[in-house]
């Protein structure tokens, strides 16, 4: 049996939640997680499946994959799950992950693990990984248990705004384009293109 990315459990309750961060900007020590008990059923098969997919599986970040997929109602996944307060911001030692079949791990020191990979520092994982602009501004979701009802959304203090939204989804486009320009970079370095020189003159003299 293939143990699963961004699933993992609440220590204090064995609860499961997917991850949807591993780690937030500024907070590196807060994950945002998802609880899947009391999703209706229609909203849980659908991320279920979507997790369970080849593309959730290769992404870093499963917010990244819930932010470009919609529920078979239509609604966008990541922005419905904030909307309806589903959300919660928790500490990343409180989440346990399991990265092989016979293992376990807190997730707090799973992402040391990924960040040693990574040659970056914990606090950058957010940024690295998802894209996020490097900002002072607190990210406003209410840290709640995971296994606590969704209550509404206050109007005051909207968990993940769609201002907040938006600017991480600039943030990751602009995180994307500069990465294309590192890769093609190293590869004109390894490969340098050929010059049109030649190519020129010999339609100047045609």
């Amino acid at each position: 049996m293939k143990t699963l990315k961004h699933i993992g459990k609440m220590k204090n309750t064995g609860s499961k939640v997917l991850v949807v961060f591993r780690t937030l900007p500024g907070e590196s020590n807060t994950a945002l997680v998802l609880p899947t008990s009391t999703l209706p059923d229609m909203y849980h098969d659908a991320i279920i499946q979507l997790v369970e997919s080849d593309q959730a599986q290769d992404a870093n970040e499963f917010g990244e994959i819930m932010h470009i997929r919609r529920f078979p109602d239509g609604r966008p996944m990541l922005q419905a799950m904030q909307q309806d307060g589903r959300l919660h911001k928790v500490t990343t030692d409180t989440v346990i992950m399991a990265p092989t079949l016979n293992s376990s791990i807190p997730l707090d020191q799973l992402n040391v693990l990924i960040a040693e990979q990574k040659n970056c520092a914990v606090d950058d994982l957010a940024y690295l990984v998802a894209g996020a602009e490097k900002s002072k501004k607190e990210v406003r979701v209410e840290v709640m248990d995971a296994d606590a009802p969704p209550k509404p959304v206050s109007n005051s203090n909207d968990p993940l705004s769609d201002k907040d939204l938006a600017k991480m989804y600039r943030s990751q486009a602009d995180s994307m384009y500069k990465e294309a320009a590192r890769l093609r970079k190293q590869a004109d370095e390894l490969d340098p293109p050929q010059k049109k020189t030649a190519k020129a003159k010999e339609t100047a003299d045609a």
